[in-house]
């Protein structure tokens, strides 16, 4: 909105030239100016005002005397008022209940726009445009204060779009006044003396017990109650929340349903597993489903997601979920569930990973309809204050980077909250965008109950101390400004609250909600733990002849009226000749095979990664760009008969966030195949939160089964240290109890099995696969028609080149560095010396390596990698690998992973090789 203050400088004559201009022709003048002028209500004397309110366009250009007799200096300067009030009336709003707001130089004093004292008995037609018609400047100002500067602030200046500024104008201006009736009331006391209730009871219970507390922010109970009523009303069946630890179990007994029992069980270690979503970890970080009826007769299910304590790893998990659910149960209608993500105030100010999740929003392959995020406020971080916790005035000023509102609210004006919550479901729902709430509180406690927060904030936890909790303070409001009846309820709820205190105290079984497994969960639950023999040999994954060309064709072919770019069409004419003439199918065809046969056989795959449609390394092509048009044609679009969906998406410039979604969206439909690509694999180390947090510990930690698979580009071709290493010892030390699938394959086959054996396991388990780049167009990880038609995916592959009894030396290996020693081999011929491919590296084959042990038993044994002797696999074959005895080869031990100078690693490569035959 532009600033008028040139305008109240001018002459009042130029001013009524451009109202001369506008009368005779509206749309000739600026934007903003013709709001001005159609906000006046000019031509009420003579009786041609609109039907709401403001003059019609163009009403006075009979007589063109409408303006006269205007003082416009002062009626800009009150129009200018009113768009001060709604561009910063948040920044003097008093949405703190515990301590003064800081000055941030609104500029809102009436001599700011050029008015005084002495004008507030005058009357002004900029009254109109705030739904007041013609009235004084005191009633103007009282009404902009009440609207934009009492107990919330809304931040909407960034907003380009008229429409939504038209409407959350309209919310504040003309809707939020209105008073909430006795049941509202009655519902957010009952909500807040459960939110209230539930902590004194685990005070008083659990003494001293961690529990991260809600206490001082206990209004975010009726804030989420109200959020999924609102959202139940608007066509939302689902809701899927996120959220840290602080006031996770007040949400999981008083948004949830879950019993205090059950809560109980967690407190005192005696949980069953299904009671939660798992029993690995503490009981602030559980997660639960269920399914809870609004008051006004709707069903709507509810899923809090587990979390880690690293604060907002949770979020691209959510929003990942809420997609494939969407994808899955809801045919793609974003309006039917709705992601919710509770932050702390430090935390979404601090952590990279909400911005990463924001900039998702409204982009193709995340776009979850909008997200709600609300904020409880507590106005510290562990024991940081805000003034040391961010930069920006809001710790939600990364919300204008997406133009989402924020409502910045008083939390202990619960009516207040309420209303915020319900205009940010409609918005949402009308706009289908992000919104903010910044609920504004306190932290009765340190970060836990057992830490003292006056250590670091004396002054701030005085007052805190006798500050009257959000209950008492409503409770207060409801006596001292309700109606009767309104006071005769807060004096019964009152009574009721501290009867069912007591009840709580003396272990009163509550019943547990009934609940109605959706059909994901379903799936979910047909499936089974993996056992160690699972991982004795992978199960047939072969497909059948008719199949394997009827793909291979569709693969093969697109649109008559689409032209493909010359390059890629020979690529593509390449692959054709390979197979019509040799038989063969290279590594991105052998892909492309293993999704579109999943397809075929009506599983999902979604893709995504930066540059995946076609590949950083320029070999997948799943998607062609046509050279005159531009348009996009998948491959994997026309296959005969096949009823799975391909959902491929090149990302924005993230690991974590992206990580976290896939992770997310494979959580929620365990048959569809979710695979995130690697830019380099050396880049995962930018989702190391997702990979420590979830990937590696989710199944042992809350019970749930994932997978997610990471394609990690990695192998030593002299590109230098972020282009070579996917830190493979990294995923292998954190190998254990079957935790997860590590695989560095060498043939376009056994790729082609291992991408089918993800949904054929009776389990699912997380798959990192350490991708070749060179190689994916090694001629020798070519492979035949047949190796696609018979068996499944292959742990190790041994060498068919020699004869057992004549080898006196075995090279073990993975990957890459198995095509550099077959080179050697074969040059010279050394029969003496044979190679085998460990293709999975954990779970180890362990059976199958001691087999070949034995088959050679006469031969001495060496691991050769090409990695430092301190990564790669070497470190951990050694941990685990005892029944073999063998010697290992490899770079000297490095700092950093690869050197960056060519001619070193061409020397240091050669080196390997020569070692690993001449030793």
């Amino acid at each position: 909105m532009k600033d008028f203050s040139y305008i109240t400088n001018s002459h009042p004559a130029f001013i009524e030239s451009l109202y001369q201009d506008f009368l005779k022709n509206p749309e000739g003048v600026d934007p903003e100016f013709r709001k001005f002028f159609e906000g006046f209500d000019f031509a009420v004397a003579e009786g041609k005002a609109g039907s709401n309110g403001h003059a019609a366009n163009g009403v006075a250009t009979e007589t063109g005397t409408a303006g006269a007799g205007i003082d416009w200096k002062k009626e800009v300067g009150a129009y200018r008022l009113i768009l001060g009030y709604r561009n910063k009336g948040h920044l003097i709003a008093k949405t703190n209940p515990i301590r003064p707001r800081k000055d941030r130089g609104a500029n809102l004093e009436l001599s700011f726009y050029g008015l005084s004292d002495a004008d507030l008995d005058k009357s002004f037609q900029a009254g109109n445009l705030i739904g007041l018609g013609t009235t004084t400047l005191k009633n103007i100002l009282a009404h902009l204060q009440q609207t934009y500067a009492n107990h919330v602030g809304l931040e909407f200046k960034y907003i380009s779009d008229q429409k939504k500024v038209d409407w959350l104008t309209n919310e504040m201006e003309r809707n939020f006044a209105k008073p909430l009736g006795l049941p509202q009331k009655k519902r957010i006391l009952e909500k807040l003396n459960q939110g209230v209730m539930f902590e004194k009871f685990l005070h008083t219970k659990y003494v001293g017990q961690k529990r991260f507390s809600l206490e001082g922010g206990e209004t975010t109970i009726p804030a989420l109650d109200a959020i999924i009523n609102s959202a139940a009303e608007g066509g939302v069946q689902e809701v899927v929340i996120g959220m840290a630890h602080r006031g996770r179990l007040n949400v999981l007994a008083n948004v949830m349903g879950k019993t205090y029992e059950q809560i109980f069980s967690e407190f005192e270690g005696t949980a069953k597993m299904d009671q939660t979503m798992g029993s690995g970890d503490v009981k602030y970080h559980l997660g639960y489903g269920s399914e809870v009826n609004t008051p006004d007769g709707k069903t709507i299910h509810l899923k809090l997601m587990p979390n880690p304590s690293h604060l907002e790893a949770v979020d691209p998990v959510v929003v990942g979920f809420a997609r494939a659910k969407a994808d899955v149960l809801y045919e793609s209608d974003y309006d039917k569930i709705l992601p919710i993500l509770i932050h702390g105030d430090a935390s979404i100010a601090g952590q990279g990973v909400v911005y990463e999740v924001a900039q998702m929003s409204d982009l193709k392959g995340y776009y979850t309809g909008g997200t709600l995020h609300f904020v409880i406020n507590n106005q510290i971080g562990f024991t940081t204050d805000f003034d040391d916790a961010r930069s920006s005035d809001y710790c939600t000023s990364l919300a204008a980077m997406i133009q989402a509102p924020v409502m910045h609210v008083n939390g202990d004006d619960a009516e207040a909250v309420v209303k915020c919550a319900e205009i940010a479901i409609r918005y949402r729902q009308e706009f289908n965008e992000d919104f903010f709430i910044d609920m504004v509180c306190y932290r009765k406690h340190g970060h836990n109950e057992g830490d003292d927060p006056k250590f670091t904030q004396p002054g701030l936890y005085s007052l805190i101390d006798k500050h009257p909790n959000p209950r008492e303070v409503y409770t207060n409001f409801l006596l001292e400004n309700g109606e009767a009846d309104a006071k005769d309820l807060a004096k019964e709820m009152e009574k009721k609250f501290w009867s069912d205190l007591q009840e709580r105290l003396d272990e009163v079984k509550q019943h547990p909600l009934p609940y109605h497994y959706q059909q994901p969960e379903l799936w979910w639950k047909s499936l089974r733990k993996a056992t160690p023999e699972d991982f004795d040999q992978s199960p047939d994954t072969a497909i059948n002849q008719e199949n394997f060309k009827k793909i291979f064709d569709a693969l093969m072919t697109w649109p008559a009226d689409f032209k493909p770019l010359k390059k890629v069409e020979k690529i593509i004419q390449d692959k054709i000749k390979l197979f019509t003439e040799e038989g063969k199918v290279d590594w991105a065809t052998a892909e492309l095979l293993a999704y579109g046969s999943l397809l075929v056989d009506g599983n999902d795959v979604r893709m995504s990664g930066q540059d995946v449609c076609r590949g950083t390394f320029s070999h997948r092509h799943a998607v062609l760009r046509d050279e005159n048009t531009d348009q996009s044609y998948s491959r994997l679009s026309n296959i005969p008969g096949a009823t799975g969906k391909f959902r491929i998406y090149n990302s924005l410039l993230s690991e974590y966030a992206v990580l976290g979604f896939e992770y997310g969206y494979a959580l929620a439909n365990p048959n569809s195949l979710v695979l995130w690509e690697a830019q380099f694999g050396d880049f995962s180390n930018g989702a190391q939160t997702m990979i420590d947090q979830f990937i590696s510990a989710g199944e042992q930690k809350w019970n749930r089964m994932d997978g997610v698979v990471m394609l990690l580009p990695h192998g030593y071709e002299g590109q230098g240290p972020e282009h070579s290493s996917a830190r493979m010892e990294r995923f292998l030390a954190m190998g254990a109890e079957l935790n997860m699938v590590l695989t560095n394959i060498t043939t376009a086959s056994n790729f082609f099995h291992a991408m089918r054996r993800q949904l054929a396991w009776p389990f699912r388990k997380p798959w990192i696969n350490f991708a070749p780049k060179a190689n994916l167009r090694h001629p020798g990880t070519y492979s035949k028609m047949d190796e696609f038609l018979n068996g499944g995916f292959r742990e190790v592959i041994d060498d068919t080149f020699v004869n057992a009894d004549e080898v006196t030396k075995v090279l073990f290996c993975s990957g890459k560095i198995y095509y550099d020693l077959l080179d050697r081999q074969q040059k010279e011929g050394k029969k003496d010396t044979a190679i085998i491919r460990l293709e999975q590296l954990y779970p180890l084959p362990l059976k199958q390596l001691e087999a070949l042990y034995a088959k050679y038993s006469k031969a001495t044994w060496f691991w050769v990698q090409e990695e430092p002797l301190n990564m790669g696999a070497a470190s951990f074959l050694k941990m685990n690998l005892t029944s073999i005895n063998y010697g290992v080869i490899s770079r000297q031990p490095s700092a950093a992973t690869a050197t960056g100078y060519a001619k070193v690693h061409a020397q240091e490569q050669a080196e390997i090789i020569d070692t690993a035959f001449s030793i």
